[in-house]
């Protein structure tokens, strides 16, 4: 008699397990956004995606001592890499300051819009976008041709920078595989052109009240960081003066393929890491892990990166 009674209900729990089991994997992230407080500022990190980089082909040191780093921090080639942008609302302004990739690194890329929905807001209430420089998977994410993806921004970037990708003449000399470098940005600009908002600046600027920019030339030859400040907080986004945590914060003088100017980017890395360790203030950077945001501190001939800690703001 027990049996027959457990019989059904076992029955039932058996089937009721298999359906669970059947259920497919979902393999995805939700979008990505990360959301802090900075003085009277709210800063808010959107996640364009990652992207998979062979360092060991890239980074400007042997191949064995990069895949050492990596090993030591649980890595390997290729690394997927975060392209990371930031929102920053002043209270007045609503500023993004980078854009991701857009339609031009691929599939796995082109998120931020999402990411940026995702995180209470739309690409119409964005009023100025600062780009830190002009390379594809910063300034992609702007849009196509007459397809602004951000149709009420104001859009600046260092002038340097604009001279050198936006130019017809270095687009028709670059090689036929370096076309893309000049023509992804051109198209990614071209609306904002036409419409009268596409303002470059020239060297350190104050952009908005709280908002600066910092010339750090090298990576590129307009590369800019921007400082953001509010109420005695200080955050430095550092764009591309680094792409990798494991190499180049042990080493600063690691040097990447991307640089235009090695030398130069070395010297801003290296100048930008000791104010940051010295001053204690915030740095976000483009390529760390999503969010990208943290602490450094000295660590014998190179640094220690502190993430921040998980917090909701209040």
């Amino acid at each position: 008699m027990i049996l027959k009674k457990l019989a059904v209900p076992f029955a039932i729990a058996t089937l009721a397990g298999a359906a669970h089991a059947a259920a497919p994997m979902a393999k995805t992230q939700a979008p990505g956004f990360y959301r802090m407080t900075l003085g009277d500022f709210e800063v808010t990190v959107l996640n364009d995606g990652t992207v998979d980089l062979p360092m060991d082909k890239l980074l400007h040191q042997k191949p064995e001592k990069t895949a050492k780093s990596l090993d030591q921090h649980f890595l390997k080639n290729p690394v997927e890499t975060s392209v990371n942008a930031f929102l920053v609302n002043t209270g007045s302004k609503l500023v993004l300051i980078d854009t991701g990739a857009g339609g031009l690194f691929g599939p796995t890329l082109g998120n931020l819009v999402k990411s940026l929905k995702a995180a209470g807001y739309q690409p119409e209430q964005v009023d100025e976008i600062y780009i830190t420089h002009l390379h594809g998977d910063h300034v992609g994410g702007l849009g196509a041709l007459d397809k602004p993806a951000f149709p009420n921004a104001v859009v600046r970037m260092d002038k340097r920078d604009a001279d050198f990708f936006l130019s017809k003449v270095n687009l028709e000399k670059a090689s036929a595989e370096s076309k893309g470098n000049f023509q992804g940005p051109i198209n990614a600009v071209s609306a904002y052109a036409s419409a009268g908002k596409l303002q470059p600046f020239d060297g350190n600027t104050e952009l908005v009240p709280g908002v600066r920019a910092s010339s750090s030339y090298g990576h590129t030859p307009g590369h800019t960081t921007y400082v953001v400040e509010s109420k005695g907080q200080k955050l430095v986004l550092l764009g591309d003066l680094m792409h990798n945590a494991a190499v180049q914060f042990p080493d600063p003088s690691v040097t990447i393929q991307f640089d235009s100017d090695a030398k130069a980017a070395y010297a801003q890395r290296k100048a930008a890491f000791a104010e940051a360790a010295k001053q204690g203030y915030w740095i976000g950077v483009a390529h760390l892990p999503f969010p990208g945001v943290g602490h450094l501190r000295g660590d014998g001939k190179g640094y220690k990166f502190f993430p921040v800690n998980y917090s909701v703001p209040r």
